[in-house]
């Protein structure tokens, strides 16, 4: 709000960092939260557009030298005015890996995140112990990247809540008892997670299984009538 403020008022601006680094499993929003930055620092006059790129090592690093360096280049001009999103940023550096092509495109984003400081946000993401790797093996990302968010895994309620905001936006409801019964495979599945663990997606991929048991069971009555058509049971959960 300062910085608008001060815009307003024809004062310069003042050098800010701006670029964040997401810590966090797969499916906790940061994807999700990255878009929003964009819409936000748009709002607050940081971003002239504040749409986001999204990307990781496969849009910026190609088999052949040189190529790597010209990828993220464009990839850069594309989310200039706006905020670049690495997904999985850490693959850029592999651990023991020697060289790799992935250095060149660290080194070209570098540079370029000093070249438009005023007019690029650059959010990195992955897992926590892999992303504090990647950024602890370059002095220039250290430096870069002073913002750090922890996306925590969500909790079994949190998950259970998520499952039953996708009945409501596609117009089914659960049998009474059911949400019981999701919620005690989301406190397994919780109690059992590992890196792999999906949180939001994970809980799309049950959803989505629930439709297609339901679509099999349904598919067995004579009349289907629209109650029948908008019910999850507990026979259309996946044990």
């Amino acid at each position: 709000m300062l910085l608008k403020k001060r815009q307003e008022f024809g004062l310069s601006k003042v050098p800010i960092t701006l670029h964040l680094v997401f810590y966090g499993s797969p499916g906790t929003g940061k994807t999700t939260v990255a878009r929003l930055i964009g819409k936000i620092y748009q709002e607050l006059g940081i971003l002239k557009k504040g749409h986001c790129i999204e990307t990781d090592r496969s849009g910026m690093v190609s088999q052949y030298i040189g190529n790597a360096a010209k990828q993220t280049d464009k990839l850069i001009e594309s989310a200039l005015d706006g905020v670049l999103f690495i997904d999985e940023a850490y693959t850029l550096k592999p651990e023991n890996a020697g060289k790799d092509f992935g250095q060149e495109a660290i080194d070209t984003l570098l540079k370029r995140m000093e070249d438009h400081r005023d007019r690029l946000v650059v959010i990195v993401a992955g897992y926590p112990n892999e992303m504090s790797r990647f950024i602890s093996s370059n002095p220039g990302l250290e430096s870069r990247f002073t913002r750090y968010f922890t996306f925590e895994d969500y909790t079994p309620k949190e998950l259970l809540s998520i499952y039953q905001k996708l009945c409501t936006s596609h117009s089914y409801r659960l049998y009474p008892g059911v949400e019981k019964a999701l919620l005690a495979k989301f406190l397994d599945l919780y109690n059992c997670r590992d890196s792999n663990f999906g949180n939001g997606r994970l809980v799309r991929n049950i959803f989505e299984k629930s439709i297609e048991k339901q679509a099999t069971r349904l598919a067995t009555l004579d009349k289907i009538d629209e109650k029948a058509l908008t019910t999850i049971t507990s026979k259309d959960i996946v044990k």
